[in-house]
Order: structure tokens, then C-alpha cells, then sequence
């Protein structure tokens, strides 16, 4: 590809969910330190959106990150768009259990007993579902409140972080009692044009460039074409890169960030 053409050392826009091109602009480093608060203060759960493509999934994998092994057992769900029922199973198999029987009761008794055994190892179970919009079934949601419902006198046994699109707060709002036991609501949005600067910039640092590769007035066109989506910023970016490789140019300018826009 085009990386040795710039002087990169890796690709700097894939649109993969990869920490180490998590960019500590404030809004994403405020979100990362409130989800690790809701965690370390056993706040029962938290609900973070913003629209597709705004680095939410990202975010949540440096999350994950920051989560020592030995200290907290994990599960991340990534297609919770199924049957309530399955989806119950589906968290039982990331924390580790077998989840053989499709009973119901059976399944909250192993979850609760599972959860507990944690707690008394002084061990705090995470549970995260990405794409929490997808969710069809109301059933669902009555499935993670009674999972909030498991707890001690003295402290909750789960912490849950739902993901999802904006439209994912409404859908909460809906379920009162879900909806009460989250404890901290966070946004993400599109990124301003200093923002968007500084965006671009670290990942090419990350991805090893050494000197400017983009003029100021090709990041501010990309941070206009792109209406600050990281992903839509990260794909026009990608775009340029490639053209301006297969032509052979200097540096990315406005002209190239059109060409490149026109193919998106």
C-alpha cells in the first residue's frame, strides 16, 4: 500500500476499534475516566452514545484496557440484536459460563451464583454490550435490570455499560427501572475543526510519520467534507493517502481532499 510512500510504518485510518490509536482529545478522555469511575465505584451502570462512526467501540476497548485481569472477570457483547432469551445465554458464555440449559431461571441462578463467587474474590464482573440500539425485544432490557438486581447489602455485583446510537436513550428511558440503576449518561459527538486537527495528526504520529503530510486547508476541508465523524474522517483521510500516492504528490492540498471526497 501507500504507507512507504509517506514514511508510515502502518496504516493510520483503518476504521478498526484498535487502542493503540485511541486519541486523548478531552471529550473522549472525560468519557473513559467516568465509565472507569462508574466501575471502580460500583455505580451499577453507565450509557454512553453518539452517532455511528463517532469512536465509541474504540473507546470501550481502552476501557477494557485499563481493567486489570487479575481484579475484574469481563464480558463484551457485540451483536446483543438477538432474542432475549439467546442474548441471556450469550452473556452467560462471556463470563465464562457454559450456559447449557435454556431455562431462564436456571440461567439467572448460575449469572447471580457466578457474580457472587466474583464478589467474595473481591473480583467485579463487567459487563459491556456494543451496539445496545440493535436490541428488538423489550424482554431484554427486563433481562439486564434483573442482572443490576443482583447485589449484596454493600455493594452491586455488575457493572453494566450499554453502547448504542443516540436513539439507545430513549429506548432506556422507557424501561424505568433499567433505566434508574444507570447511574452516569455520556455523549460523544462529532469533533470540532481543532479537534479534527489534532485527530489527524496523531494518528500519522502513531503510524510513524515524522513530518505534515496534510496542509491546514486540506484538515480543515476533511473536517468539513466529514462533519467531524471520526470514521468519515478516518475513510476521506485514507482516500487522500492513496491518491496522493498513485500521483504522486508532495503533500495532501484541497484539491486532492475533493478527488478523494468524490470517491466516497
Amino acid at each position: 500500500m501507500y504507507e512507504s510512500y509517506w514514511g508510515l510504518t502502518a496504516l493510520p485510518f483503518q476504521n478498526v476499534p484498535d487502542p493503540k490509536f485511541f486519541c486523548p482529545l478531552p471529550a473522549f478522555q472525560e468519557a473513559l475516566d467516568k465509565l472507569l469511575f462508574v466501575v471502580h465505584s460500583g455505580k451499577g451502570g453507565a450509557l454512553l452514545t453518539g452517532e455511528v462512526g463517532c469512536g465509541k467501540s474504540t473507546l470501550s476497548r481502552v476501557f477494557l484496557m485499563e481493567l486489570e485481569e487479575a481484579k475484574y472477570d469481563i464480558g463484551l457483547v457485540i451483536n446483543p440484536s438477538i432474542p432475549a432469551d439467546e442474548l441471556l445465554r450469550e452473556i452467560a458464555l462471556q463470563l465464562g459460563l457454559s450456559a447449557s440449559s435454556p431455562h431462564r431461571p436456571t440461567l439467572f441462578r448460575a449469572l447471580n451464583d457466578h457474580l457472587a463467587a466474583n464478589a467474595q474474590t473481591d473480583k467485579t464482573t463487567v459487563l459491556i454490550l456494543d451496539e445496545a440500539h440493535t436490541i428488538g425485544e423489550e424482554a431484554a432490557f427486563e433481562n439486564l435490570r434483573m442482572l443490576l438486581n443482583f447485589q449484596f447489602n454493600d455493594r452491586q455485583l455488575l457493572t453494566l455499560i450499554l453502547l448504542g446510537t443516540p436513539e439507545l436513550r430513549g429506548m432506556v428511558a422507557q424501561q424505568r427501572g433499567l433505566d434508574q440503576r444507570l447511574a452516569v449518561r455520556l455523549t460523544l459527538g462529532p469533533l470540532r475543526e481543532e479537534d479534527a486537527s489534532f485527530y489527524i495528526g496523531f494518528r500519522l504520529r502513531k503510524a510513524g510519520a515524522s513530518k505534515p503530510i496534510f496542509s491546514e486547508e486540506a484538515i480543515t476541508a476533511i473536517a468539513r467534507e466529514s462533519r467531524g465523524i471520526p470514521r468519515r474522517i478516518n475513510n476521506l483521510c485514507d482516500l487522500c493517502l492513496l491518491e496522493g500516492w498513485k500521483r504522486g504528490v508532495a503533500a495532501v492540498d484541497t484539491s486532492l481532499v475533493k478527488a478523494a471526497a468524490a470517491l466516497s
